[in-house]
């Protein structure tokens, strides 16, 4: 006789392709010491500043170690001195309505450990920046090395003059987009006589990530006034779902000085693919920070001093459009099962409701709701991947505080 769960597992079987996995290799390392890892940000935005505090671990997988109970001062060339409040663990932030950084004015960084050391940033001094003249877009394709095709999307550029010669910058982005999955969740299965509505249906979303390439510019060869157009992000338009409703992006531009500038710089040497050098590294990095009582406690980071001028820009679905764009679609792999697809056979009787939810929600779908027949009985159950069925997995359903919807 077939038990209940063996019968699920013949479900899985016939269903569904197997997958074949590859088994991780950790390497063993002759040795390792857990390095402090740095990641401070001082600008004159009208916001808080940070001081994150990690350190690295031995095995890849493993979650930075967050530092906490540290006391991180802030101090400037006019005597003033600004303690950061741990919101949360490793966290350490300004308060923006005691603290705003400005051009002109040189910064340090102190942070003592519980455990007694202390570390101390080189004084940096805040350069100014120009505004941002204005912020676009276009399409473009994009020629992937990967695929060996051309990628068509639209490419957002900046334009900026440049105020002062031998000046440095770095661009960064942050993005949010608001996106609807196609095939929401709108009941829940307790068993094949009891399917009850959600009282939430979590259909609408919003997105947000930020950038993590480095993008660094110079201009010592340059002149007074020249003329700067930045390309700075491009998005393939059918490769997410960025474009389907309206996608906000906020570029900012960040003076910098001559040393960090050959940090990032050594930054991009080092990751030729970009990224973000406050993960955890496998290599050896140098930082304008020191621990005072120990010069071979090699610290990971740097301590960033900048002034900062943003734009924002927001493209609705209209545009794209417009623009001709191959656009995204959705692969929810939409499966709809009933105990009619599953007759009795050889093996024994056909399977049960009860049996054919369980065996597709332990394969990793998510139910969305039952179909019924003209004699208004139960005759099949959907199942979508959970990506096209909850926006929660992959947004917040609270608007942007700033969003303007323009749709």
């Amino acid at each position: 006789m077939i038990t209940r769960w063996h019968r699920i597992i013949f479900i899985i079987i016939i269903s569904f392709s197997l997958v074949t996995c590859i088994d991780p290799y950790t390497p063993r390392l002759r040795s390792f010491e857990s390095r402090l890892v740095i990641d401070a940000l001082v600008t004159d935005e009208n916001t808080s500043n940070y001081v994150r505090l990690t350190r690295t671990t031995l095995l890849p997988d493993d979650k930075p170690q967050k530092v906490t109970g540290a006391r991180v001062t802030i101090t400037d060339d006019l005597g003033g001195s600004f303690v950061l409040e741990e919101r949360y663990p490793g966290d350490y932030r300004t308060d923006s309505l005691s603290f705003r950084g400005e051009v002109g004015r040189t910064y340090s960084l102190t942070i003592e450990t519980s455990d007694g050391d202390r570390y101390e940033s080189v004084p940096c001094l805040m350069y100014p920046v120009p505004g941002i003249d204005s912020l676009y877009f276009g399409k473009d394709q994009v020629y992937s090395e990967e695929t060996g095709r051309f990628r068509e999307g639209i490419t957002f550029y900046i334009d900026t003059r440049d105020e002062t010669p031998g000046s440095y910058y770095r661009w960064s982005y942050e993005e949010w987009w608001k996106f609807s999955v196609p095939d929401p969740a709108i009941f829940r299965y307790l068993n094949d006589s009891t399917i009850l509505p959600l009282e939430y249906i979590n259909r609408t979303c919003y997105a947000h990530t930020r950038s993590d390439v480095i993008d660094i510019e110079n201009t010592v060869s340059g002149h007074i006034g020249d003329f700067i157009m930045k390309p700075v992000l491009f998005i393939a338009s059918d490769e997410s779902d960025r474009l389907l409703i309206q996608y906000c992006v906020v570029v900012k531009q960040m003076s910098l000085s001559p040393a960090e500038y050959e940090f990032w710089h050594l930054m991009t040497e080092i990751n030729e693919a970009g990224g973000d050098i406050f993960d955890k590294q496998p290599f050896q990095v140098f930082s304008n920070i020191r621990n005072t009582s120990d010069a071979d406690d090699q610290v990971i980071g740097y301590f960033q001093v900048s002034a900062v001028r943003q734009k924002r820009i927001y493209v609705t679905f209209r545009d794209a459009e417009a623009l001709d764009l191959p656009l995204y679609f959705y692969e929810c792999d939409r499966q709809e099962k009933g105990e009619i697809d599953y007759p009795s056979s050889g093996l024994g009787e056909g399977f049960t409701f009860d049996e054919i939810h369980a065996a597709f929600l332990h394969s990793g779908y998510a139910f969305v709701g039952p179909i019924f027949d003209k004699d208004n009985e139960l005759f099949r159950l959907i199942f979508v991947r959970p990506y096209c069925a909850d926006c929660t997995l992959r947004g917040n359903l609270a608007k942007p505080w700033f969003w303007v919807d323009l749709v």
